[in-house]
């Protein structure tokens, strides 16, 4: 028996019907270990020594693979073909190497670039040990990760309340995103004026000439800056006499794009179909992982994590025959077409994303796949056979015209372009394939020397826009430019930027938050030197050297450590007063808008002689005035200041009452009219906001969709009981009976289908039977002094720290996954001191109170407890003050060593602040 390891279950199922009865396909669920989210898991003084951790939910399925090896005689690892599948087989293998599940099989690892039975039988044949280099680059970007995270993010915590954490790629792309911001407020609008003229042939054919020239100089697109110029060349026009001078007409040609990389698929699906760069990697994935057809699960495109723009000689082959029996011999050009990545850092390891078979057009498969994947299949079935089609052979013609007005001479021209051959144009147009500019237009047939006569005479006030902000594809195609990140970490990256509030997306548009924007501007104040394109970019290219085993990892490690660890050192004395007047002078513009009345921006409203100034709270930056506590006027910052409570959105179109936004004592929320609407006992209809939406961005569309829910998508094909979609405590989800399966990123609760709903469920009972349940038994961190065992826990009101029965809510300013030993305890002594929480002591003491109170209340007795003394009220108050100094004291000392130290003495980040 062979024992081989994929990633998912759907790959697995596929493949061992590719491989047949004496080969078992085993699946890991992705990765099966990772660094703990604490101090300690990589040591920068023991030469990089990494600590790993078995997921739990990895652990069952682990043991699995190991008992299924007892009877094997080769262990097969074939993960995906790139920088993590390596990784992921090598975890796999050093796992059961400790379990000492591995006797004397051997051991084999084999990569394909597509889910097909050519592709996985070829692959079998050609086995290879585990790449140590590429799994050594893995381990330094996952190092680096780590270590940037869980020592920036600390440093944030203490000098910036509210912040919640920093990563090395991700402070980065939301620097880009925090600089357009600036860019955009920075800018001053210029006025300019544009004069077309609409003119006839002598056969009466219109075309429009843009003024370009007057008096022998040209004019350039802003150099008529006023009404008054513009009026003066209209009135020169209006007289003028017009002809051709010249017209130059040069063939041109149009290659096409080359096949698709990740990151360019995701930039032309978002252009052409709005998908965000998550859904579309969802659903490339589904592609990849193949379809039934005729009996047979087949793999339709190739592996979708690529930044090469090859494909396989067998597929030019196939893709040019499909253009010959579709368009003729004449769009298929002498040779095949061979492309180079243009992309910095670009590794072209393998493939570009391609059809796994030309043959299978896009109107034959849309029968077999939903709407979002047909079109993502049709995209890149496009691309990829467009790629090997011949050029378009065009014709760019410039006319020249004069306009003669008395003793002035004025120059207009007119430019057009015309298709002499469509080439690969008859098939796929990248972008904005709808826009016309003048270029494209086609211009009627003149001759030098002929007149012109003017029909109309258009004068166009202008004024210069501000640069766009970022959509998500135009984020990425910056990122890809810069050689920041790699196509495996785009869309986690912008997911991460959306989920701390760091970005939001308004009309396909990521804006800077508040939040954000504090957090960069602190990032360029104290550490300008790793949140550099260039120096991220040099980091990228020094892991692909690794991974070609040209350095050694642990080199690249201790020469970003030694800089990066004096830089957090240089900062660890500053007050956080002394970082809020950088951050306020940095963020003044943005802080601080002008004033209407032309007044002083920083006068204080409320007192008026106070200064405006940045102040940190426990949930974040916030602007306050110089004469607090006297003056106890705050706002939030410039994008946080909206209005966002008890706000009526319009009617409902079906019942006719108001729709609101209210503030309630958990959070706003969407309600459904007024009590007063509804008969006595019934309550208004109330919706939650969805995480990550601001409730100032809620209009009425979105308020009633939310109000709509939960709604039924369906009937399940094999039970026939309804599947619904929702929103609940985390996040939105699908559900079947009692099987509930959260969405994942780029799904829609409002929209999701049939099809992709009974995926998720069958997915999430492929995975087993999960804690649906009870109380969350937590994760132990460690030992209380006093206590026993400290614990992390889910509540209903959030995250909370508990041990010997005392309960602490953990600040909003951390969280879960972010919290030390130190800080529990901290945290517990603090509750502890305030009278809450059972102590053991508490505990053995309460059976025998309630037996005497017991006792009391039968013989007629108070049995309310007697107030305490005097003495011993004083005593419990200097007790409980000194309880709560010392674990303000903890809490604010946590994490002041560096990681180089004791695992005790670090404040960690959260798990994923180094993930990206």
């Amino acid at each position: 028996m062979n024992i081989v390891i994929v990633e998912s279950p759907a790959k697995a199922k596929t493949i061992n019907k590719y491989l047949g009865s004496s080969y078992e396909v085993l699946a890991s669920f992705g990765h099966v270990r990772d660094l703990p989210a604490k101090n300690g898991s990589v040591d920068p003084e023991a030469n990089f020594k990494m600590i790993w951790e078995v997921d739990p939910k990895a652990a069952g399925r682990l043991n699995d693979i190991a008992k299924s090896l007892k009877n094997a005689d080769r262990l097969i690892l074939a993960t995906d073909p790139d920088r993590e599948g390596e990784a992921i087989s090598w975890h796999v293998l050093e796992v059961l190497k400790e379990k000492r599940a591995l006797k004397d099989q051997k051991i084999e690892r084999v990569v394909f670039n597509a889910i097909t039975k050519q592709a996985v039988t070829d692959a079998m044949k050609h086995p290879r040990q585990i790449d140590g280099a590429l799994v050594d680059a893995y381990m330094a970007r996952r190092a680096l990760d780590y270590l940037v995270g869980f020592t920036l993010s600390p440093v944030l915590w203490r000098k910036l309340p509210g912040a919640r954490s920093a990563g090395r790629v991700q402070s980065v792309a939301l620097r880009l995103v925090c600089d357009r911001e600036l860019e955009i407020e920075k800018f001053v609008a210029r006025e300019y004026w544009s004069l077309i003229a609409t003119l006839l042939t002598p056969r009466g054919d219109a075309f429009e000439a843009r003024l370009v020239g007057a008096d022998g100089k040209k004019i350039q697109r802003l150099d008529i800056g006023t009404g008054a110029e513009a009026e003066d060349f209209k009135k020169a026009l209006e007289t003028a006499a017009y002809a051709v001078t010249s017209v130059d007409a040069k063939p041109a040609r149009r290659n096409p794009q080359a096949p698709f990389t990740t990151s360019t698929l995701q930039q032309e699906a978002s252009r052409k179909y709005g998908f965000a760069p998550a859904h579309t990697m969802r659903i490339a994935q589904r592609l990849y992982e193949g379809i039934d057809i005729g009996g047979e699960t087949t793999g339709l495109i190739t592996y979708m994590r690529t930044d090469g723009v090859q494909i396989a000689p067998e597929a030019i082959t196939q893709a040019r025959k499909v253009i010959g029996e579709d368009y003729g011999n004449a769009y298929v050009p002498d040779a095949p077409r061979q492309y180079q990545a243009k992309a910095k850092n670009a590794q072209e390891a393998h493939e570009a994303i391609r059809p796994t078979d030309m043959s299978r057009r896009p109107d034959s498969m849309t029968r077999r796949l939903d709407a979002d994947q047909a079109r993502l299949y049709e995209l890149i079935w496009k691309r990829t056979i467009a790629s090997q089609m011949e050029s378009a052979e065009l014709e760019r013609t410039t006319v020249d015209i004069t306009a003669k007005a008395g003793s002035r001479t004025l120059e207009l021209r007119a430019t057009g372009q015309v298709v002499k051959f469509d080439g690969f144009l008859a098939l796929y147009q990248e972008g904005r394939d709808d826009e016309e500019d003048e270029d494209s237009r086609r211009l009627p047939a003149m001759s030098p020397n002929d007149a012109l006569k003017r029909q109309s005479l258009s004068v166009t006030q202008h004024f210069t826009e501000p640069p766009p902000r970022f959509s998500e594809a135009s984020l990425v195609k910056r990122m890809e430019e810069l050689g920041i990140g790699r196509p495996s970490t785009y869309a986690s990256i912008l997911q991460v930027l959306k989920d701390r509030g760091y970005v939001k997306l308004e009309k396909k548009r990521l804006h800077g938050e508040d939040k954000g924007r504090v957090v960069v501007a602190f990032l360029e104040s104290f550490f300008s030197r790793y949140v550099e394109y260039d120096f991220t970019a040099n980091l990228e290219e020094q892991l692909d050297r690794i991974s070609n085993n040209e350095i050694s990892w642990q080199q690249v490690l201790k020469d970003f450590w030694t800089g990066f660890i004096g830089a957090v050192d240089e900062i660890k004395d500053l007050r956080v007063a002394q970082v809020l007047d950088v951050l306020d002078e940095m963020l003044g513009q943005h802080i601080y808008p002008p004033r209407p009345d032309g007044g002083d921006i920083r006068q204080c409203p409320s007192c008026g002689n106070g200064r405006l100034n940045l102040k940190a709270g426990k949930f974040g930056a916030f602007v306050g005035c110089s004469n607090y506590p006297e003056c106890r006027y705050t706002r939030q910052l410039a994008a946080d200041g909206e209005a966002t409570a008890d706000r009526s959105l319009g009617q409902d179109p079906d019942t006719g009452r108001d729709v609101w936004v209210k503030a309630g004592r958990f959070g706003p929320y969407i309600q459904l009219g007024e009590q007063k609407d509804y008969e006595e006992g019934e309550k208004p209809k109330r919706a939650g906001i969805p995480k990550g939406t601001s409730p100032g961005d809620v209009d009425l569309e979105l308020a009633l969709k939310l109000l709509s829910l939960p709604r039924e998508i369906g009937k399940h094909p094999e039970t026939g009981q309804p599947i619904t979609a929702g929103l609940g405590r985390f996040g939105p989800f699908v559900k079947h009976e009692k099987t509930y399966a959260s969405l994942e990123a780029g799904d829609e609760v409002f929209d999701i289908g049939l099809n992709r709903a009974v995926t998720l469920i069958a997915e999430k009972v492929a995975k087993g039977p999960s804690r649906r349940f009870g109380a969350d038994p937590g994760k132990a961190i460690g030992d209380h002094p006093t206590l026993g065992t400290v614990t992390v826990k889910s509540g209903r009101y959030g995250a909370y720290v508990t041990a010997g029965g005392v309960n602490a809510t953990i600040p909003a300013e951390f969280e879960k996954d972010t919290v030390t030993l130190p800080q529990a305890i901290a945290l517990i002594d603090e509750r502890a001191a305030k009278g809450g929480g059972k102590t053991k002591a508490k505990k053995a003491a309460k059976p025998a109170k309630a037996k005497k109170a017991t006792e009391k209340a039968a013989d007629g007795e108070d049995a309310a407890p007697k107030p305490k003394k005097p003495a011993a009220k004083k005593a419990a108050a200097k007790s409980k003050t000194e309880s709560t100094s010392k674990a303000r004291a903890a809490l604010s000392s946590t994490a002041k060593t560096s990681p180089t130290k004791a695992a005790a003495s670090k404040a960690p980040a959260k798990k994923s602040a180094g993930k990206t």
